[in-house]
């Protein structure tokens, strides 16, 4: 069956560079040739790369999360599956290494045999894709040795996320990378690449495993993941076409897009086939008659092959955006056109999509307004000041992230700065207050395979664990908050990760994740957080004021530019001097922390309050229950010890006057 995929995958491949161009010297005239072995060996090691990290994903899914486990452990099945996957991720780094050395080959128009290493390895370490190239081969190393080090499933679902990750270094250079607008352009590529390795991976993995005694409950399982990797495959393709095509009418008109269209049709495709084993075959399966299952899951296969041969084509095709002759680096830098003169329509009417935290906040309130309805109608009440609290940082999460303050974040520190407070203090608080993790343990189904764990079951070992146990203690939320505060802005670290959409796409992450972790050890209601008196968490966040209004500060003090290189570059005309816009941001966030510490302040004294009548209430039941039934409680024992003592005490003293 992974044969017949890869035959088609090949044919596709192969029909798809000849009819797009990407092999045809005359596409681009003047441009050095590499030679014929370069230009058909390069899509072919390409293809190979993609079709192995596929697989390993897929393999390492299956073998962690879709098949039951043998208590801690993966199952006979499952072992045979990491087994296979060492020697998948190792061919997987070989074919990437070759992929280095033929990728060089045709940005310098030599052969390969004529290549210096010198060239090979400046690429290698100095160049983007080169760079990309080399972390895929030690992350895919990295699964070769996690595939052999046990057969937990912990450690099984480690080396399956890190086989996902493996796949994206890629995808994040080439022409999404170098394109406009590639805030959308690279993460949606990056979803797309992750949720169709995932659904055809998922299917390979599945047809490993076809003499699988629970065949029927696995294939469920994968089901639902590739229905919903099939909604996100869809999604985030037509954002990624969008922006690579330029304007509808290339769909019809180019080359590219009619390549475009081929692989829409594909994936339409094995969504119907997919359909129709939801609908048909899955209950023929669980009846005893798997062949007709099997049959359709091939035929499914071959046609995700074709797609992924259509996808190593369109990225070795030229798009029918048309460059300009002399492009702006200003918006090679940003990704769009400086924007103008700062008003509040501009900071709020202003679009910059982000596929990354679009995804995020749809699939957050989506499933968060689903484990509330599944909780209603199991007759369960829940808050509706939850809901509105974690539907409101969703929503304030993606407006500080996609509307026009994202774009002015990008050329304003002060921007910047109140982009920071809002992600860091506002969005977190109002994230905690939904108490997603209390929803999610009481709405999550138990599997009906006490051998199988669900999202329920890992999300309650992630709570359990130690390294969760050891960030949720205060002082260390307390630590990764403040020392990313300082390390950010005085580490000159701000300028590196501005200047890569990744860097700042982690960097905007974090601040949501460092202000969510301190919140919620603060003022959480979910379980899995340390029991500490409020009294010490109060002394918490006020150390947390403290160095909040310092680090302003200290800001308000600076004589010296923060990341003069990156705001130098993209600073607006119109803008002041770039050390008044960073006393203006200085200012700014010392006093935008206020409102919100007052906040957890209050909540923090509340819970003290509550904590001291929980527990005056506790000692007097303790008393009633002592009286009710003559004996001594706690209180009384400890007030005839205080009597005792005092008595002692006043016959030491009169003995001593004596």
């Amino acid at each position: 069956m992974v044969a017949a995929a890869t035959g088609t995958t090949v044919v596709a491949l192969v029909a798809a560079l000849l009819f797009g161009g990407a092999v045809d010297d005359s596409v681009l005239p003047g441009i050095p040739s590499p030679g014929a072995v370069t230009e058909w060996t390069l899509p072919a090691l390409t293809a190979l790369a993609n079709v192995l990290g596929v697989l390993t994903v897929g393999l390492t899914v299956t073998a962690a999360f879709l098949l039951p486990g043998d208590g801690g452990s993966v199952a006979a099945h499952g072992w045979r599956l990491l087994r296979r996957t060492t020697w998948l991720a190792l061919g997987w780094a070989l074919t990437c290494a070759a992929l280095v050395i033929f990728t060089v080959s045709d940005i310098l128009g030599v052969p390969p045999g004529q290549l210096s290493r010198q060239s090979v390895l400046s690429f290698a370490f100095s160049i983007s894709q080169g760079q990309a190239l080399l972390t895929q081969i030690g992350l895919a190393m990295a699964v070769v040795i996690l595939s052999r080090s046990g057969v937990s499933r912990g450690t099984a679902a480690l080396t399956a996320g890190l086989a996902l990750v493996a796949l994206l270094p890629p995808a994040l250079t080439g022409h999404s990378a170098g394109a406009g607008d590639h805030q959308l352009a690279v993460t949606s590529l990056a979803l797309h690449v992750a949720a169709a390795s995932l659904w055809v991976g998922g299917l390979a993995g599945l047809l490993t495993v076809r003499r699988h005694r629970r065949f029927s409950d696995t294939a469920e399982r994968y089901s639902r993941l590739a229905l919903a990797c099939f909604g996100a495959t869809a999604i985030s393709g037509t954002a990624n076409a969008i922006v690579r095509l330029g304007h509808w009418d290339a769909l019809w008109t180019s080359r590219y897009g009619v390549l475009v269209l081929l692989k829409v049709l594909a994936l339409a495709l094995a969504g119907v086939i997919g359909a129709v084993h939801r609908s048909r075959t899955l209950p023929a399966l669980r009846a005893g008659a798997p062949w007709a299952f099997l049959r359709l899951a091939a035929g499914e296969l071959a046609v995700l092959g074709a797609a992924i041969g259509l996808a190593v084509a369109l990225s070795r095709s030229p798009t029918p955006v048309v460059e300009p002759d002399q492009p702006d680096p200003l918006v090679e830098l940003l990704g769009f056109d400086q924007p103008g003169p700062l008003t509040a329509a501009r900071l709020l009417g202003g679009f910059l999509p982000d596929m990354f935290f679009l995804t995020v906040v749809a699939v957050g309130i989506a499933a968060y307004l689903a484990g509330v309805r599944r909780l209603h109608r199991a007759g369960h009440a829940w808050p509706a000041s939850r809901t509105a609290s974690w539907v409101g940082g969703l929503l304030l999460l993606g407006a500080i992230t996609c509307l026009g303050v994202a774009k002015y974040a990008y050329v304003l520190f002060s921007v910047h700065m109140v982009q920071h407070m809002v992600l860091s203090m506002v969005v977190p608080l109002l994230l905690v207050g939904g108490a997603p993790v209390t929803l999610a343990l009481r709405a999550l189904k138990r599997p009906s395979d006490p051998q199988v764990r669900g999202a329920r079951e890992w999300l309650l070992l992630a709570l359990h664990s130690r390294v969760f146990r050891l960030l949720s203690h205060p002082l260390v939320a307390l630590g990764i908050y403040v020392v990313s505060l300082y390390g950010l802005y005085m580490g000159d670290l701000l300028g590196t990760l501005m200047r890569y959409h990744l860097g700042h796409l982690a960097m905007l992450v974090h601040f949501v994740l460092a202000g969510y972790l301190l919140f919620w050890v603060l003022i959480g209601i979910d379980p899995g957080r340390h029991r500490v008196h409020p009294a010490l968490l109060t002394v918490v966040h006020f150390l947390a004021m403290v160095a909040h209004a310092f680090f302003g500060f200290v800001l308000l003090q600076a004589t010296t530019v923060i990341a003069a290189d990156w705001y130098t570059a993209v600073h607006p005309a119109w803008a002041s001097s770039l050390l008044t816009d960073q006393h203006l941001g200085a200012g700014l966030a010392w006093a935008f922390g206020e409102l919100p510490a007052v906040a957890v302040m209050l909540l923090l004294v509340r819970q003290w309050i509550r904590s001291d009548e929980r527990e005056q209430a506790r000692l007097d039941r303790a008393a009633d229950r002592a009286d009710a039934s003559g004996e001594e409680d706690d209180l009384a024992r400890y007030n005839a010890f205080l009597a005792r003592a005092s008595e002692e005490t006043g016959n030491f003293s009169r003995g001593v006057r004596d």
